[in-house]
């Protein structure tokens, strides 16, 4: 009985052996997926360059002294300076109102509604309002601030860019907080350190990183946006700082501009495109680079 007996050790199951026919057809799968993928990435990045590279040669046309320090309204002799302004004043309001509501509400579900079911609500209904579209927003707002005030305003949609760039900022926090080793607040709070400290001085300064990135992503989600301001802030032709009054955006007078039959207006609109999709790009670009720089230091 001893002798003839083996272990489950001394004796392993035999290979698998995968015959050539087999082999040769999985082969011949993996080649014909993987040329279908190399297809579809060709396709999209061929769309990509080709929209990007109509962008810049039609943009280029357009761009003059004039765009950068005329006021829009005259079809044969203007600019688009009250546009820069506007969208500079609508973006900076947003950015004001969206950022530490943003970044508030996701400390909040991370570090004090992780498991409640609040947390767990707040969490599901921003994940709704980042697939909302912005048109929604528009109409909400529109409804909310502009009916009661009687008039288009900037106020108003300055609110509903932030409603579209909360989530985002909302989201990444939760995430890059939560990502966060619980043993770091454990043992700041193991030295004494009240709740509120440790997230301020522990929890906030190892997800920094993280919390910027979702505050550029919030930034440019919105730089593009034209549905919310139409209902909002509509536009205006003239240069204005009233913030109780309709205010010129960039992207509102490129939709209107575009459709315009007059071509000096349909090329200040291309070139105002191109400032816009340059200027998100390298911010973005610039954000990273920064970071990585400090990240070094």
């Amino acid at each position: 009985m001893g002798s003839d007996f083996k272990t489950g050790e001394n004796n392993p199951s035999p290979k698998t052996v995968i015959s050539p026919s087999v082999l040769l057809r999985r082969k011949a799968f993996n080649l014909f997926f993987l040329t279908l993928n190399w297809i579809a990435v060709a396709i999209g990045l061929g769309i990509l360059f080709w929209i990007l590279g109509f962008l810049t040669i039609k943009g280029l046309q357009g761009i003059n002294i004039d765009l950068f320090t005329k006021v829009g309204g005259n079809p044969d002799d203007g600019g688009l300076l009250h546009a820069f302004i506007g969208h500079a004043i609508l973006t900076a309001l947003s950015v004001i109102i969206g950022v530490p509501l943003g970044i508030l509400i996701g400390i909040y579900l991370s570090e004090y509604a992780r498991y409640s079911w609040l947390g767990k609500l707040l969490s599901n209904v921003s994940d709704i309002m980042l697939a909302a579209p912005s048109i929604v927003i528009g109409i909400f707002v529109y409804v909310v601030l502009v009916k009661p005030l009687g008039t288009y305003n900037a106020i108003a949609g300055a609110v509903s860019l932030a409603l579209l760039m909360i989530p985002v900022i909302l989201k990444t926090t939760e995430n890059m907080l939560k990502l966060v080793p619980d043993t770091l607040r454990e043992a700041a709070i193991a030295l004494g350190a009240p709740r509120w400290k440790v997230i301020l001085s522990v929890v906030l300064p190892a997800a920094k990183f993280g919390i910027l990135t979702g505050t550029i992503l919030g930034i440019a989600r919105i730089a593009g946006e034209t549905a919310p301001l139409l209902f909002t802030s509509f536009n205006n032709n003239f240069l204005s700082f009233d913030l109780f009054k309709p205010m010129a955006s960039l992207t509102v007078t490129i939709y209107q501009y575009a459709l315009s039959p007059y071509p000096n207006w349909q090329k200040q609109a291309l070139a105002a495109a191109l400032i816009l999709t340059l200027f998100v790009l390298f911010s973005i670009l610039f954000a990273k680079w920064f970071l990585r720089k400090r990240y070094r230091v």
